[in-house]
C-alpha cells in the first residue's frame, strides 16, 4: 500500500495525486542514488523524469498552464520525493520554491515573468538564484556580494564568482545579485548561460554530493537592462516572508522518514538468534522505535501546520516569519536524530554502502548549513517575545 494513501496529512484527492507522483519518482530515484551519491554526479536522469512527470510546473501559476501548487502541496510533494533521494528533492525545491515565491511576490517585470512560467510548463526549463560567495558567506546574513555589475550600453556587464549554485549543470538561466558601485546598491539579475559563464565543477562534499552546487564564474556577462530584477514590484504582489523556503525541512523530514522506514523494516526482520523473536520486540529498540515516530510525527505536525497557516492568512504572513524559521530548525534537527536512531537500531550494517542509512546519515546533516540557521531563528523568537513583553505592545497589536 502507497504510504500517501494511508498518510494524514493527505487531506484530499488532488493532495493525494500529488504526494503519490512524488512517491512513484522517488521509487525510481532511490535506485538510482548510491551511484550518483558515489560519482558526486548530477543526476540528469531524475530530472528527465522530473520533467516527463510536469513536476517543474508544481507552483507555477495556472493563468499559465501550471499547477499553482499551495505551500502545503509543495511541502507534501517534497517531503515525498526526498524519501527517494534527498539530493534531488533538494536541487528541484529550490526551483519550484522561487517559483512560489515569484508568484507571490509579482518582483518580475510582467512579460519576463509570464515568458518564462511558460517555458517551465512547455520545456520544463528551471530557475535557482546564485548569491552565495565565499567573502560573504551565506546571503542570509546580508554580506554585500563581490560580483559586480557595470553599466553599458543597452544593459549590465557581470563579473565574479557565486558558490553553492545548486542546478548549475543543468541551468540555461539562473538569477544573480551584483554589487552595482554607482548606485552603492545590491542588484539582481536574469542571466542566461553563454558566453562569459563558466562552471567550475568544485562540489565535493559528505553530503549532497548530487546537487550540482558548483561555482559558476561570470566574465563580463551581458545582462540586457529590461532583466535588471530589483526594480519596483508589481503593486498586488504579497512578500512570502519566507514561505518557499519550507521546500528545504520538508526534504530534510523526507530523508529522516526514509531512514526511519529502513530502520523499521530491518528490525521487524532482524532476528538474531540471541533472541527468540525480531529485535523489534527488545525493550531498548521499541524505545528508539519509539523516540524515532514522537520527532517525526512532532516534525511533521509544526511543519504542515505552518504551511497551511501561511496559505490561509496572506495577510499574516509577516508575523508568521518566526515560525518559519522555526518549522525549519525543528525538522532539520529532528532529522538529524531521527536518522542517528536508525543507524543505532540497525547497528554496525548501518555503516555498509550495502544500506542507504550511511548516505542519509550524510545527506540529512546538510540541513544544519541552508537557510535560515538555527541562531538567526533563535533570535528571532528571542526579539518577538521581548517586543511582546514591551509596555504598550497590547495596545499597539489591538490599533
Amino acid at each position: 500500500m502507497a504510504a500517501a494513501t494511508t498518510d494524514p496529512y493527505v487531506r484530499n484527492e488532488r493532495e493525494a495525486e500529488i504526494a503519490l507522483r512524488s512517491e512513484r519518482l522517488a521509487r525510481i530515484f532511490a535506485e538510482r542514488a548510491p551511484l550518483h551519491d558515489r560519482d558526486g554526479s548530477f543526476p540528469f536522469d531524475n530530472f528527465a523524469d522530473l520533467r516527463e512527470a510536469g513536476y517543474m510546473k508544481l507552483t507555477v501559476p495556472r493563468e499559465y498552464g501550471g499547477d499553482e501548487a499551495s505551500l502545503y502541496e509543495l511541502v507534501l510533494a517534497q517531503d515525498y520525493l526526498a524519501r527517494g533521494d534527498g539530493s534531488t528533492a533538494l536541487a528541484v525545491g529550490w526551483h519550484v520554491g522561487l517559483m512560489l515565491q515569484l508568484r507571490c511576490t509579482k518582483s518580475w517585470p510582467e512579460r519576463l515573468y509570464a515568458r518564462f512560467c511558460e517555458e517551465v510548463v512547455r520545456e520544463g526549463a528551471m530557475i535557482n538564484n546564485f548569491a552565495s560567495e565565499r567573502a560573504t558567506g551565506s546571503p542570509s546574513r546580508g554580506g554585500r556580494p563581490e560580483t559586480t555589475a557595470v553599466r553599458t550600453e543597452g544593459g549590465w556587464l557581470l563579473s565574479g564568482r557565486k558558490i553553492f549554485s545548486t542546478l548549475s549543470p543543468i541551468l540555461e538561466q539562473f538569477t544573480v545579485s551584483a554589487y552595482v558601485e554607482d548606485e552603492g546598491k545590491t542588484g539582481l539579475f536574469f542571466v542566461r548561460k553563454g558566453a562569459g559563464v563558466t562552471i567550475e565543477e568544485t562540489w565535493d562534499t559528505l553530503g549532497m554530493r548530487s546537487t550540482g552546487s558548483h561555482d559558476v564564474v561570470l566574465d563580463g556577462v551581458f545582462v540586457p537592462e529590461e532583466e535588471r530584477l530589483d526594480g519596483e514590484p508589481r503593486s498586488e504582489g504579497i512578500s512570502d516572508h519566507g514561505g518557499a523556503l519550507l521546500h528545504i525541512p520538508a526534504c530534510y523530514i523526507g530523508i529522516a522518514h526514509a531512514a526511519r522506514d529502513c530502520a523499521v523494516r530491518f528490525a521487524v526482520s532482524y532476528k538474531p538468534n540471541s533472541l527468540q523473536g525480531a529485535i523489534a520486540g527488545h525493550p531498548n529498540v521499541e524505545r528508539q522505535i519509539g523516540e524515532m515516530e514522537a520527532e517525526l510525527l512532532t516534525a511533521r505536525s509544526f511543519l504542515y501546520g505552518v504551511a497551511d497557516r501561511w496559505d490561509r492568512d496572506p495577510e499574516g504572513r509577516a508575523a508568521l516569519k518566526p515560525e518559519l524559521g522555526l518549522a525549519k530548525k525543528l525538522a532539520t534537527n529532528s532529522a538529524i536524530r531521527i536518522v542517528d536512531m536508525a543507524m543505532r537500531i540497525v547497528g554496525g550494517s548501518s555503516l555498509s554502502r550495502s544500506l542507504p542509512l550511511e548516505r542519509l546519515y550524510r545527506d540529512v546533516r546538510a540541513g544544519l548549513h541552508n537557510p535560515p540557521m538555527d541562531d538567526a531563528v533563535t533570535a528571532m523568537l528571542a526579539r518577538r517575545a521581548v517586543a511582546e513583553a514591551m509596555p504598550g505592545a497590547g495596545e499597539r497589536a489591538d490599533e
